[in-house]
């Protein structure tokens, strides 16, 4: 197994909860010096000094994303876990034009101006690892949430294409959670139950109905896979959309 990441360092986009939050401990327990990404500094500040708690090693980095404000991002980055908070749920048909750019924006428009902030920097070390955390929703469109589905899908087409054109030690993949038990989750659920009259609970126990595994994911899971997929371990995969999603996804 080669998963050391001694000496690399790691921007971890949304780190102050949830996926990011979990991604940020996994690649500082495996070495790397993380850059914790977020807009608010509290979170931030109270996860860097868990991770430094913990024997790793990491800075605070303010930033919103929705303006491509990188001008605090470091450019000497072996890696990039690019992860953005989605849009708000309701169908697609019913979208303004504002929420589409606005959505388009805020993760292709950053995804590119990080990409070309860092990657002189990977192409020179012959090194570089950028992860994208999408949503199943790449492969199988996932109701009332359209601008989120339409984003997603732009987002792995945007990495397929870089896959084909990045130097060789430079890969870039997407990982795509499934229901994954988060903040993110919850508000969800919320926003669902507002609408259908249902409880919080049982719009829960309908998403773990679709999971063959029979329960939401817990975010250190995915956390593994992005970790993986960061790692020497991961150099020959490249361009790929892999699903942690319990087994939900039906498509082979």
């Amino acid at each position: 197994m080669q998963r050391d990441l001694s000496g690399r360092r790691a921007l971890v986009c949304g780190a102050s909860q949830g996926i990011g939050l979990e991604t940020a401990r996994a690649l500082a327990s495996r070495g790397a010096h993380v850059v914790l990404l977020a807009r608010r500094e509290a979170p931030l500040e109270a996860l860097a000094a868990r991770i430094v708690e913990e024997g790793g090693s990491a800075d605070v980095c303010v930033a919103d994303l929705d303006h491509l404000d990188i001008q605090g991002i470091p450019a000497d980055l072996h890696i990039v876990i690019h992860n953005t908070g989605g849009p708000p749920g309701g169908p697609l048909a019913a979208a303004s034009v504002h929420a589409l750019e606005a959505s388009f924006h805020r993760h292709v428009g950053s995804a590119q101006a990080i990409l070309q902030h860092v990657l002189p920097f990977m192409t020179a070390e012959g090194w570089g690892r950028w992860v994208n955390v999408l949503s199943t929703s790449v492969y199988e469109p996932i109701d009332n949430l359209g601008v989120s589905n339409l984003t997603r899908a732009a987002m792995a087409s945007w990495a397929k294409t870089l896959s084909r054109e990045l130097p060789p030690g430079v890969t870039i993949n997407n990982v795509l959670p499934g229901f994954t038990d988060t903040e993110r989750l919850t508000a969800l659920a919320a926003g669902r139950a507002e609408k259908s009259g249902q409880t919080e609970e049982a719009v829960r126990e309908s998403w773990i109905a679709q999971v063959p595994e029979g329960r939401l994911a817990d975010p250190t899971e995915t956390a593994a896979m992005i970790a993986f997929l960061a790692s020497p371990d991961g150099a020959y995969v490249r361009g790929q959309s892999i699903a942690v999603d319990g087994g939900r996804l039906r498509g082979i």
